[in-house]
Protein backbone atom coordinates (compact mmCIF):
# COMPACT_ATOMS: atom_id res chain seq x y z
CA UNK A 1 0.00 0.00 0.00
CA UNK A 2 2.78 2.66 0.58
CA UNK A 3 6.33 3.28 0.03
CA UNK A 4 8.45 0.52 2.37
CA UNK A 5 10.54 3.70 3.38
CA UNK A 6 7.35 5.11 5.28
CA UNK A 7 6.24 1.80 6.78
CA UNK A 8 4.96 2.23 10.49
CA UNK A 9 5.72 -0.34 12.52
CA UNK A 10 5.86 0.86 15.95
CA UNK A 11 2.29 1.73 17.12
CA UNK A 12 3.45 4.00 20.17
CA UNK A 13 6.31 5.91 18.22
CA UNK A 14 3.17 6.39 15.66
CA UNK A 15 0.83 7.70 18.23
CA UNK A 16 3.59 10.23 19.95
CA UNK A 17 4.32 11.61 16.41
CA UNK A 18 0.99 11.41 14.44
CA UNK A 19 -1.81 9.73 16.70
CA UNK A 20 -2.69 13.00 18.58
CA UNK A 21 -2.47 15.52 15.26
CA UNK A 22 -4.52 13.25 13.26
CA UNK A 23 -7.16 13.00 15.79
CA UNK A 24 -7.62 16.82 16.17
CA UNK A 25 -7.70 17.08 12.37
CA UNK A 26 -9.99 14.01 12.47
CA UNK A 27 -12.69 15.89 15.13
CA UNK A 28 -12.84 18.28 12.51
CA UNK A 29 -13.21 16.04 9.27
CA UNK A 30 -15.78 14.36 11.14
CA UNK A 31 -18.01 17.34 11.87
CA UNK A 32 -17.90 18.35 8.30
CA UNK A 33 -19.00 15.21 7.19
CA UNK A 34 -21.73 15.11 9.69
CA UNK A 35 -22.67 11.38 9.31
CA UNK A 36 -25.54 9.37 10.71
CA UNK A 37 -25.47 6.88 13.54
CA UNK A 38 -25.17 3.29 12.58
CA UNK A 39 -23.20 3.39 9.58
CA UNK A 40 -20.59 0.43 8.61
CA UNK A 41 -17.18 2.01 8.22
CA UNK A 42 -14.03 0.99 6.57
CA UNK A 43 -10.58 2.96 7.74
CA UNK A 44 -8.30 2.92 5.15
CA UNK A 45 -4.68 2.93 6.17
CA UNK A 46 -5.70 2.91 9.79
CA UNK A 47 -2.33 2.75 10.85
CA UNK A 48 -2.12 2.10 14.88
CA UNK A 49 -6.17 3.16 15.46
CA UNK A 50 -5.75 6.63 16.02
CA UNK A 51 -8.58 7.80 13.65
CA UNK A 52 -10.48 4.36 13.93
CA UNK A 53 -11.01 4.89 17.83
CA UNK A 54 -12.11 8.36 17.02
CA UNK A 55 -14.53 7.42 14.68
CA UNK A 56 -15.95 4.58 17.22
CA UNK A 57 -16.69 7.57 19.74
CA UNK A 58 -17.23 9.96 17.55
CA UNK A 59 -20.39 8.56 14.98
CA UNK A 60 -21.78 5.19 16.82
CA UNK A 61 -21.49 3.34 14.27
CA UNK A 62 -23.29 -0.06 13.06
CA UNK A 63 -20.11 -1.46 12.20
CA UNK A 64 -16.01 -0.32 11.90
CA UNK A 65 -13.35 -1.84 10.20
CA UNK A 66 -9.56 -0.86 9.79
CA UNK A 67 -7.26 -1.97 7.17
CA UNK A 68 -3.78 -1.66 7.06
CA UNK A 69 -0.20 -3.56 5.47
CA UNK A 70 1.55 -3.19 9.17
CA UNK A 71 0.40 -5.99 11.41
CA UNK A 72 2.30 -4.60 14.41
CA UNK A 73 0.40 -1.24 13.82
CA UNK A 74 -3.21 -3.68 13.59
CA UNK A 75 -2.00 -4.89 17.04
CA UNK A 76 -1.67 -1.54 18.42
CA UNK A 77 -5.20 -0.72 16.96
CA UNK A 78 -6.63 -3.61 18.02
CA UNK A 79 -5.63 -3.23 22.11
CA UNK A 80 -6.97 0.52 21.91
CA UNK A 81 -10.01 0.45 24.60
CA UNK A 82 -11.81 3.45 22.69
CA UNK A 83 -11.80 1.12 19.45
CA UNK A 84 -13.51 -1.75 20.77
CA UNK A 85 -15.92 -3.49 18.63
CA UNK A 86 -14.09 -2.65 15.56
CA UNK A 87 -12.43 -5.11 12.92
CA UNK A 88 -9.15 -4.73 12.46
CA UNK A 89 -7.32 -6.27 8.95
CA UNK A 90 -4.23 -6.63 6.93
CA UNK A 91 -4.81 -5.52 3.58
CA UNK A 92 -3.40 -2.77 0.60
CA UNK A 93 -5.32 0.00 -0.35
CA UNK A 94 -5.26 -0.29 -3.86
CA UNK A 95 -6.71 -4.13 -3.83
CA UNK A 96 -9.20 -4.07 -0.25
CA UNK A 97 -9.92 -7.14 0.84
CA UNK A 98 -13.50 -6.69 0.79
CA UNK A 99 -16.28 -7.32 -2.00
CA UNK A 100 -18.28 -4.69 -3.51
CA UNK A 101 -20.74 -2.62 -1.63
CA UNK A 102 -19.60 -3.85 1.66
CA UNK A 103 -19.99 -0.20 3.57
CA UNK A 104 -21.88 2.73 3.65
CA UNK A 105 -18.63 4.58 4.43
CA UNK A 106 -15.39 4.79 2.94
CA UNK A 107 -12.17 7.29 4.54
CA UNK A 108 -8.76 7.56 4.48
CA UNK A 109 -6.53 9.90 7.37
CA UNK A 110 -3.65 11.21 6.41
CA UNK A 111 -3.08 8.41 3.71
CA UNK A 112 -3.45 9.27 0.45
CA UNK A 113 -0.09 10.59 -0.42
CA UNK A 114 1.58 7.26 1.33
CA UNK A 115 -0.56 5.62 -1.40
CA UNK A 116 1.48 4.47 -4.93
CA UNK A 117 -1.29 4.94 -7.36
CA UNK A 118 -4.22 7.64 -5.64
CA UNK A 119 -6.41 6.89 -8.41
CA UNK A 120 -6.58 2.75 -7.77
CA UNK A 121 -7.11 3.96 -3.62
CA UNK A 122 -10.00 6.13 -4.72
CA UNK A 123 -11.31 3.46 -6.93
CA UNK A 124 -10.91 0.84 -4.58
CA UNK A 125 -13.11 3.01 -1.94
CA UNK A 126 -15.78 3.69 -4.43
CA UNK A 127 -15.98 -0.26 -5.19
CA UNK A 128 -16.31 -1.14 -1.45
CA UNK A 129 -18.67 1.90 -0.32
CA UNK A 130 -23.09 1.13 -1.43
CA UNK A 131 -24.81 3.05 -4.23
CA UNK A 132 -25.26 6.72 -2.51
CA UNK A 133 -22.26 5.69 0.45
CA UNK A 134 -19.48 7.98 1.29
CA UNK A 135 -16.16 8.11 -0.07
CA UNK A 136 -14.04 11.00 1.58
CA UNK A 137 -10.32 11.84 2.88
CA UNK A 138 -8.40 14.47 4.42
CA UNK A 139 -4.59 14.58 4.17
CA UNK A 140 -1.78 17.19 5.25
CA UNK A 141 -1.05 20.24 2.35
CA UNK A 142 2.61 18.28 2.26
CA UNK A 143 3.24 20.64 -1.02
CA UNK A 144 1.78 23.72 0.89
CA UNK A 145 3.38 24.26 3.70
CA UNK A 146 0.75 22.38 6.27
CA UNK A 147 2.65 19.12 7.41
CA UNK A 148 2.97 19.51 11.18
CA UNK A 149 6.86 19.13 11.31
CA UNK A 150 6.95 21.75 8.06
CA UNK A 151 9.35 23.82 10.57
CA UNK A 152 11.46 20.61 10.46
CA UNK A 153 11.51 20.35 7.06
CA UNK A 154 11.96 24.47 6.02
CA UNK A 155 15.38 24.07 8.05
CA UNK A 156 16.76 21.00 6.84
CA UNK A 157 16.36 22.50 2.70
CA UNK A 158 18.25 25.34 4.23
CA UNK A 159 21.01 23.25 5.54
CA UNK A 160 21.13 21.29 1.73
CA UNK A 161 18.69 18.23 3.38
CA UNK A 162 15.92 17.02 1.83
CA UNK A 163 13.53 15.21 3.92
CA UNK A 164 11.79 12.41 2.16
CA UNK A 165 8.45 12.62 0.76
CA UNK A 166 6.02 10.10 0.30
CA UNK A 167 5.08 8.56 -3.49
CA UNK A 168 1.81 10.92 -4.06
CA UNK A 169 2.69 14.30 -2.37
CA UNK A 170 0.58 16.04 -4.98
CA UNK A 171 -2.27 13.75 -3.64
CA UNK A 172 -2.55 16.25 -0.73
CA UNK A 173 -3.55 19.03 -3.08
CA UNK A 174 -6.81 20.19 -3.43
CA UNK A 175 -7.09 20.29 -7.27
CA UNK A 176 -5.85 17.14 -7.27
CA UNK A 177 -7.92 15.70 -5.04
CA UNK A 178 -11.19 17.18 -6.34
CA UNK A 179 -10.14 15.23 -9.88
CA UNK A 180 -9.26 11.71 -8.07
CA UNK A 181 -12.79 12.12 -6.78
CA UNK A 182 -14.93 13.07 -10.03
CA UNK A 183 -11.96 10.57 -12.04
CA UNK A 184 -13.91 7.75 -9.89
CA UNK A 185 -17.09 8.72 -10.77
CA UNK A 186 -17.78 10.50 -7.29
CA UNK A 187 -20.99 12.81 -7.29
CA UNK A 188 -21.52 15.79 -4.83
CA UNK A 189 -17.59 16.29 -4.04
CA UNK A 190 -16.97 18.91 -2.28
CA UNK A 191 -13.46 20.24 -0.07
CA UNK A 192 -12.28 21.91 2.49
CA UNK A 193 -9.27 22.94 4.74
CA UNK A 194 -8.81 22.05 7.86
CA UNK A 195 -6.22 24.09 10.31
CA UNK A 196 -5.16 22.43 13.96
CA UNK A 197 -2.59 23.62 16.26
CA UNK A 198 -1.22 21.20 18.95
CA UNK A 199 0.85 22.46 22.20
CA UNK A 200 4.12 20.64 23.25
CA UNK A 201 5.36 21.26 27.12
CA UNK A 202 8.48 22.37 25.70
CA UNK A 203 10.60 22.81 22.79
CA UNK A 204 12.50 19.34 23.88
CA UNK A 205 9.37 17.10 23.80
CA UNK A 206 8.78 18.78 20.43
CA UNK A 207 12.38 18.16 19.10
CA UNK A 208 12.56 14.77 20.11
CA UNK A 209 9.05 13.82 18.91
CA UNK A 210 10.20 14.98 15.45
CA UNK A 211 12.76 12.86 15.39
CA UNK A 212 11.13 10.10 15.29
CA UNK A 213 9.05 10.92 11.91
CA UNK A 214 10.13 8.69 9.00
CA UNK A 215 10.75 11.45 6.77
CA UNK A 216 13.40 13.02 9.15
CA UNK A 217 15.25 10.72 11.15
CA UNK A 218 17.22 8.87 8.85
CA UNK A 219 18.68 12.17 7.22
CA UNK A 220 18.85 13.67 10.77
CA UNK A 221 20.88 10.45 11.60
CA UNK A 222 23.35 10.87 8.75
CA UNK A 223 23.76 14.71 9.02
CA UNK A 224 27.24 15.58 11.23
CA UNK A 225 26.60 16.33 14.92
CA UNK A 226 27.28 20.07 14.31
CA UNK A 227 24.47 20.24 11.58
CA UNK A 228 22.25 18.55 13.66
CA UNK A 229 22.74 21.05 16.18
CA UNK A 230 22.65 24.08 13.62
CA UNK A 231 19.25 22.39 12.71
CA UNK A 232 18.27 22.12 16.10
CA UNK A 233 18.83 26.02 17.33
CA UNK A 234 16.85 26.81 13.44
CA UNK A 235 14.42 25.43 14.27
CA UNK A 236 13.53 26.23 17.88
CA UNK A 237 14.02 30.14 16.21
CA UNK A 238 10.95 29.16 14.29
CA UNK A 239 9.07 27.85 17.37
CA UNK A 240 9.32 30.70 20.31
CA UNK A 241 7.82 29.71 23.49
CA UNK A 242 5.14 31.46 25.76
CA UNK A 243 5.73 32.06 29.44
CA UNK A 244 5.53 28.80 30.57
CA UNK A 245 7.70 27.36 28.01
CA UNK A 246 5.29 25.53 26.21
CA UNK A 247 5.53 25.67 21.98
CA UNK A 248 2.90 25.91 19.96
CA UNK A 249 2.46 24.30 15.86
CA UNK A 250 -0.13 24.70 13.35
CA UNK A 251 -0.82 21.99 10.74
CA UNK A 252 -3.27 22.21 7.59
CA UNK A 253 -5.10 19.67 6.33
CA UNK A 254 -6.96 19.49 3.00
CA UNK A 255 -9.95 17.64 2.72
CA UNK A 256 -12.57 15.88 -0.08
CA UNK A 257 -15.78 14.28 0.02
CA UNK A 258 -18.09 12.15 -2.54
CA UNK A 259 -20.76 10.25 -3.08
CA UNK A 260 -20.93 6.84 -4.92
CA UNK A 261 -24.17 7.41 -7.61
CA UNK A 262 -27.24 5.31 -6.23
Amino acid sequence: MADERFRFDDGASYERMMGRWSQLAGEIFLDWLAPPPGLHWIDVGCGNGAFTELLVRRTAPGAAQGVDPSEAQLSFARARPGAQGAGFRRGDAQALPFPDDSFDAAVMALVIFFVPEPARGVAEMRRVVRPGGLVATYAWDLLGGGFPLQAMHAEMSVLGVKPQQPPSPEASRTEVMRDLWKGAGLDSVETREITVQRTFADFDEYWAIALTSPGIAPKAAAMPVGDVELLRSAVRARLPADSAGRVTCSARANAVKGRRPR
